[in-house]
This record gives C-alpha cells, structure tokens and sequence, in this order.
C-alpha cells in the first residue's frame, strides 16, 4: 500500500525533495487549473451567502407567532391573525397573512402562491452550486487527458532520458488536476446537501401551516352550517 503512493509522493515534490507549495501546485497544474480556480471562487461565494442566509431565517422564525395566528384564526379573528403576522419576519408568517389576506377569492392559490415565492428565496443558488458540483471532475478529469496527451507526446520523442521532465511533468499535471477537481466536489458536495435539506424543511414547515390553516377554516364553516 506505501509503495503504491510512492511515485505519487515523488511527482509532488521538488528537486530537493520539499513538497510543493500551493502555487507550485497550481503551475504544475497548468491551464486547467485556472477555470478550476474560478468555479472554486463561484462555489464558496454561493455557499457562504445561502448560509448567511439560512443562519438569518433561522433568526426570523418564531413559530410561537405562528401558532398565535393560527389560534386568532381559529377563534374567528382572521383580522388579527393579519396584524401579528405582518410584525413578523417569519416566512411562515408571511405565507399565513397573504392566504387570509385573499381567502376569500382562492385560500389554496394564494396559500400556493405565496409558499413557492418563499421557497424560491431558499432554493437559490442550487442550481449554480449543482452545476459548480458537476463540472469540477469533469474539468479534473479534462487536465488529466491533457496531461496525459503531454506525457505520451514525450514518450514518442524516443529519448526517454531527455524527455524526463516532459513525462514527469505531464503525469503531475494530470493527478493534480484530478486531485484538485475530485477535491472541490467533495467540498460542495456537503454544504449542496444541507442546503437542500433545510430548503425541504422549509417547505415541510410551510406545508405543515396550510394543512393547519385548512383545517382551522373547514372546522369554522361547519360550526357555521349546523
């Protein structure tokens, strides 16, 4: 198992036998390295504004206000159940006052409608972090078949002795660039997860609140009706 990481070990040192440095890294990685650089910058600007804002709706949510409107509504006081929730941050409190707000035209549309533009709010920058996820293997993936192409174009030279930087240099540039494309992944493989995770939560709590609501008004018309 050591010796099978031993040529890896040597192509990632220097000539006195020193790692190398991130910068030496990144110039034996050549070319590919720069858009891996940049989809690197674009993956942790997305991750670190959507969890500055989750961290803020976390802030906002007051589920004890939303159970208090709930309980307004359900002792016929939709006017009231308003008044709280437009003091509120809460994403749930807004979807609750804009469904009273037009219940009586659609209580199911404008329920819907207000949800899917608050679940739109924790669903941005997905997609781009989705896209970022994918494209760094493949962009690692590209190095080392360029890397590789440098290599064998070395070999074909017939002086292996003279070739050797060439070769070295190649088989470097393909692992790094692997290594670098593999790593990036990962690293927004986790945060991609969480967010998606605690966007569902968001649409489970707002789910939750309508079925709640539904009950509360379909329990008020049939006191009405007896």
């Amino acid at each position: 198992m050591i010796t099978a990481y031993l040529p890896l070990a040597i192509l990632l040192t220097n000539e006195d036998g020193s790692p190398m440095t991130s910068m030496e890294l990144f110039h034996a990685g050549k070319s590919i390295m720069w858009p891996l650089l940049l989809l690197s910058f674009l993956l942790l600007t997305v991750v670190v504004e959507r969890v500055i804002f989750i961290m803020r709706e976390n802030r906002r949510r007051d589920p004890d206000l939303v159970h208090k409107m709930l309980e307004k509504v359900e002792s016929n006081d939709a006017d009231a159940a308003v008044e709280l929730g437009k003091k509120s941050q809460d994403y749930v409190a807004r979807i609750l006052v804009y469904a009273l707000t037009h219940k009586e035209h659609s209580l199911g549309n404008a329920f819907s409608r207000a949800a899917n533009q608050e679940m739109q709010r924790f669903s941005l920058g997905l997609p781009t972090l989705d896209t970022c996820i994918t494209a760094a293997p493949l962009l690692g993936l590209l190095g080392t078949v360029t890397g590789m192409m440098g290599t064998f174009g070395a070999l074909s030279g017939g002086d292996i002795g003279a070739a050797a930087a060439k070769i070295t240099g190649g088989v470097a540039e393909a692992l790094i660039a692997t290594m670098c494309g593999l790593g990036l992944a990962i690293m927004g493989l986790l945060p991609f997860n969480y967010l998606n995770a605690r966007a569902e939560e968001a649409r489970h709590e707002a789910e939750d609140a309508s079925n709640s609501l539904e009950i509360i008004l379909n329990k008020s018309e049939s006191a009405k009706t007896r």
